[in-house]
């Protein structure tokens, strides 16, 4: 009977030491998604982008993805994000999905256009570049250096 307790005490320790790591993971690495204004943006592809998604500016988070649908007319990924109400973006600025690394995921890069006008809550970014396929390139890659299929 002793052992049994033994183990209950260690297992509630066991629980208590995860569930701080988890908080201090939770509150130190930006889980938390900014609190700012929201706006939209539409993309012909958007692999690898994710809900709770980082949304940068020169490399520095400034919010976070909201959703994800698609626009039932056009076929295109809808993509709502909120920014840092303390980053104001001219109404010609422009997003893209941009790459982590090669094996990393995907972010939501935006470029600050040069208007005087601003972006204000629920407008879109209409500029857009979506994400590049690395398979499409490597494949084009090997298709055009092995002569693209020409018959000699």
């Amino acid at each position: 009977m002793s052992g049994s307790v033994v183990e209950t005490i260690i297992g509630a320790i066991v629980l208590a030491v995860a569930g701080f790591f988890l908080g201090y993971a939770y509150t130190n690495t930006g889980g938390r998604t900014a609190a700012g204004y929201a706006l939209t943006a539409k993309f012909d592809r958007v692999d690898g982008l994710t809900i709770g998604g980082d949304v940068r500016m020169s490399g520095i988070k400034v919010g976070a993805i909201t959703s994800q649908t698609l626009d039932p007319e056009t076929y295109r990924a809808v993509i709502g994000f909120t920014v840092d109400r303390a980053v104001k973006l001219p109404d010609d600025s422009s997003a893209k999905i941009a790459s982590v690394g090669l094996l990393g995921g995907n972010y939501l890069s935006l470029e600050p256009g040069g208007s005087d006008k601003l972006l204000q809550p629920g407008q879109e970014i209409t500029y857009t570049q979506g994400a590049v396929n690395l398979m499409d390139l490597i494949g084009q890659a090997i298709f055009s250096a092995t002569g693209g299929g020409e018959k000699k």
